[in-house]
């Protein structure tokens, strides 16, 4: 999509330029509908989106030697009349100049990230907000069975449950935390000029200063999707995603939770015990018309069971009830009175059959 020649771009080019910035801050529900409807309009759009979406993904992990190149390009182009200027690092006729030059392979992702963000950063984000580096970063993680408290240097608070990694960046004007896998209670400090942004799966959570709870894991509960819950304040929950029904949000106050499937698609609004968000960091699971195959993943995160389930059909009986995580033993001998099975020991294991 992106040739050298940035003042050939098409209308569709520059739109999709304007959406790729304008959704990183997330979307309000006027907002979204405006942006499917755009996405509806023609495939190309689409098409043209996630160009855009892969080229500033590509650039936010260039070197920061690049980084500061770039920026110092972006200050001529950004001082420019128009949102068309050429960017610094292009000649009107798209011949590369040295600043971009010098990066070698690096020079088309400069040009493209330059083009992007001049045609439609200015109006949006700005340039300084895409590449400003953090201030702090950290990662952190968790082992099987393991939890743990980390407090971040703006005061908010993250409670990782067990096989959990974050990825934490703050920067002078917001604060991001990219959840690869597990689940996280979150009291985020109030900061209306920082907002704090949590990147999981297809979703993006966006708050100022509230305590919920995400989870995004391959295995067990939900599997594959982002579940938030909110405990109290009030935070906004938008797929990322160039399909229309990914570029919705919604908002969600104290007792209420959504999903967000792989495809970043929105499930209905749910209400919730605000005192049950994160039963996790008491020990405690609950099940609602959970698949038994499901609900053994879920406390094998935790530690190993012992248990094991071959028959399909056994696996897909439902189950419901709170039980505590770390008492598998008692969640075992309770599956004979929820279910039509028994357990039988193979060995070290105990298999859950179903009763004839």
């Amino acid at each position: 999509m992106f040739d050298d020649d940035v003042e050939q771009w098409s209308a569709v080019d520059r739109e999709a330029a304007m959406w790729a910035t304008r959704s990183h801050g997330g979307l309000d529900a006027a907002a979204a509908a405006e942006f499917a409807a755009w996405l509806n309009a023609d495939p190309a759009h689409g098409r043209a989106y996630a160009g855009m979406e892969r080229s500033l993904e590509r650039v936010r992990a260039l070197p920061e030697e690049a980084v500061r190149t770039l920026r110092a390009g972006l200050a001529d182009a950004a001082a420019r009349p128009h949102a068309q200027a050429v960017p610094a690092g292009l000649s009107a006729a798209g011949r590369r100049r040295p600043w971009t030059g010098a990066f070698g392979g690096l020079a088309r992702q400069l040009a493209a990230a330059a083009a992007v963000l001049v045609v439609a950063g200015g109006a949006w984000l700005g340039w300084g907000q895409w590449f400003d580096p953090p201030v702090f970063t950290a990662s952190y993680t968790t082992g099987r069975g393991q939890q743990r408290d980390v407090e971040l240097p703006d005061g908010s608070v993250l409670q990782l449950d067990t096989t959990t990694h974050v990825e934490v960046r703050l920067y002078r004007q917001r604060r991001e935390v990219r959840l690869a896998d597990g689940q996280v209670m979150f009291t985020v400090q109030g900061d209306r000029d920082r907002p704090f942004a949590v990147l999981a799966g297809a979703s993006r959570i966006t708050v100022v200063g509230t305590r919920f709870s995400v989870r995004h894991t391959q295995v067990g509960l939900a599997a594959g999707k982002t579940v938030v819950s909110v405990e109290s304040g009030d935070v906004r929950v938008a797929g990322r995603n160039i399909m229309p029904v990914g570029g919705a949000s919604v908002a969600l106050g104290a007792g209420q939770g959504v999903t967000v499937d792989d495809g970043g698609r929105l499930a209905e609004v749910v209400s919730l015990p605000a005192a049950g968000v994160g039963a996790w960091r008491s020990d405690r699971v609950s099940f609602d018309d959970t698949p038994l195959a499901e609900a053994l993943a879920e406390f094998e995160r935790y530690g190993r069971t012992g248990l094991v389930v071959r028959d399909p059909e056994v696996a897909a009986l439902r189950l419901g009830g709170s039980f505590d995580l770390r008492q598998t033993a008692a969640f075992a001998r309770t599956l004979p009175l929820l279910l039509p099975v028994r357990l039988e020991r193979r060995g070290e294991m105990v298999e859950i059959v179903g009763v004839d």
